[in-house]
């Protein structure tokens, strides 16, 4: 494979329907209604387990990729310095609007699934992985604005 750098999936999506590019690792939820509408055919999930939208895909580590992890998160975040008890506040209200029902199937139709763990879970989330996508960018040798 060779890597055609683009800025965002948004940019991949005519490429990949023209038929100049032959395949993207795209976002689950970028990605998933244009396999629903039969425009672009999934091959693979890049987390360590199935989707829980689309469960017929492998995962990359099934198809025989050993230690295959790409999971693409999105959090809620504030500036440091902000008050806990406006931090607690606001993951309170996440927590709460993130457990409604249409909430939970908005996420649903598009290929995500609402964590809303606690704000010292999410830290130690980005606590691991920092490093981990560190050395893939110092090996890979990226530079900002790649």
């Amino acid at each position: 494979m060779t890597n055609i750098p683009y800025r965002g999936i948004s940019a991949t999506v005519p490429d990949l329907l023209a038929g100049r590019l032959t395949m993207v690792f795209g976002n689950i939820s970028a990605m998933q209604p244009l396999v629903r509408e039969g425009k672009a055919r999934a091959l693979a999930v890049t987390s360590l387990r199935r989707w829980p939208s689309v469960p017929e895909l492998p995962t990359m580590i099934e198809l025989g990729f050993k230690d295959f992890d790409s999971s693409a998160w999105f959090g809620l975040m504030a500036p440091a310095g902000t008050p806990q008890p406006i931090i607690d506040r606001l993951h309170q209200e996440t927590v709460r609007i993130l457990a409604r029902a249409d909430v939970r199937e908005r996420f649903d139709v598009l290929g995500m699934e609402p964590i809303g763990n606690t704000p010292a879970e999410f830290a130690a989330v980005i606590a691991i992985e920092t490093p981990q996508w560190a050395k893939v960018i110092r090996d890979a040798g990226i530079k900002a604005g790649e």
